[in-house]
């Protein structure tokens, strides 16, 4: 084979997404765990988001090496889950608001901060309601409360918002492959809102959650007319390889 055929096959295989054995990139496999809870694997390491303290969800008895926590409450940050999947050298990253309700080390993050962990990086964005109110007239997630995460690893990148509303911040989101973002109304986004977010940051695909049983399909047919993201409407306990 000379160079340039071999050159023109590597470029067909990425085109593919078939590009691992070439360029040495491993497949990321995310699963929908229920609500804003998910675990995403890389390569021999388990990362998991929110997991929650009540309801239903997937039951996982695989151990952690991160834990990321959007924000304190109950549905997203549940420290009797977070002590049944840590080992002693899992890493624990939450706000600070969360982080005092965790035993052990956890390591408190805000947003504009960020951390490598064995190649993998967790940069903390903002997530804030502009709109969704307690009868008090305060935010249920007032600027600075809890944090989304975007997580860098094998060439990806995957964006879990968090709870928040549709921010001028997420139009500056750049080269998401996989946007997790909260579809549920009242306490976030509705569905028109977040596929008004998903059509502004422009990933590759997007996942809908925190959605309180809600239809998705509007979701998914909203962000796909009015853009090229394609949405993937996974059941909980279900897992998507980027």
């Amino acid at each position: 084979m000379d160079r340039n055929t071999f050159l023109f096959l590597r470029i067909k295989l990425i085109r593919n997404n078939k590009h691992c054995v070439l360029s040495g990139l491993m497949a990321i496999h995310v699963k929908w765990l229920g609500h804003s809870s998910f675990q995403i694997r890389i390569a021999n390491k388990i990362i998991y988001i929110d997991l929650k303290k009540y309801g239903k969800i997937v039951e996982t008895s695989e151990k952690a090496d991160v834990i990321l926590v959007t924000h304190n409450h109950g549905d997203h940050c549940s420290p009797p889950k977070i002590q049944k999947l840590r080992k002693k050298d899992t890493v624990i990253i939450a706000p600070k608001n969360c982080a005092s309700r965790i035993d052990g080390e956890v390591k408190i993050i805000k947003s504009g901060e960020e951390v490598t962990i064995d190649g993998v990086r967790i940069e903390a964005v903002e997530a804030y309601n502009t709109k969704r109110f307690k009868p008090s007239g305060k935010p249920w997630h007032p600027k600075g409360y809890g944090v989304g995460y975007l997580i860098k690893a094998e060439g990806k990148t995957i964006y879990h918002a968090g709870d928040t509303d549709f921010i001028e911040e997420m139009r500056h989101l750049k080269n998401v492959d996989l946007a997790l973002l909260p579809i549920g109304d009242k306490y976030t986004m509705d569905d028109a809102e977040a596929a008004e977010a998903a059509v502004a940051i422009c990933p590759k695909t997007a996942m809908a959650m925190h959605t309180w049983d809600k239809n998705r399909e509007g979701f998914k047919k909203m962000v796909e007319a009015n853009s090229k993201t394609k949405v993937v409407l996974l059941q909980e306990g279900e897992e998507y390889e980027l």
